[in-house]
C-alpha cells in the first residue's frame, strides 16, 4: 500500500521563489498565443474560399 501523501506538508517544502515558470514559460505560453492566432486567420481565410451551393437530392428513376 502506499503511503497517504499531504498537500500541506508538499507545499510547505517547496519554495515559492523557485517554483515559478519563468521567461521560458511565458515565451513558450506567447508563441503558443501567436500560432493559434496566424492558424484561425489562415482558416478564416479558406473559409471565405469556399463556395458551396447544396442542391437538392435528385429521385432515383
Amino acid at each position: 500500500m502506499s503511503t497517504p501523501v499531504s498537500i500541506a506538508g508538499l507545499a510547505a517544502e517547496l519554495d515559492p521563489n523557485k517554483v515559478t515558470p519563468g521567461l521560458l514559460g511565458f515565451l513558450v505560453f506567447a508563441a503558443l498565443g501567436v500560432a493559434t492566432w496566424f492558424l484561425v486567420k489562415s482558416m478564416n481565410k479558406q473559409f471565405k474560399r469556399v463556395d458551396f451551393v447544396e442542391e437538392p437530392e435528385q429521385p432515383k428513376q
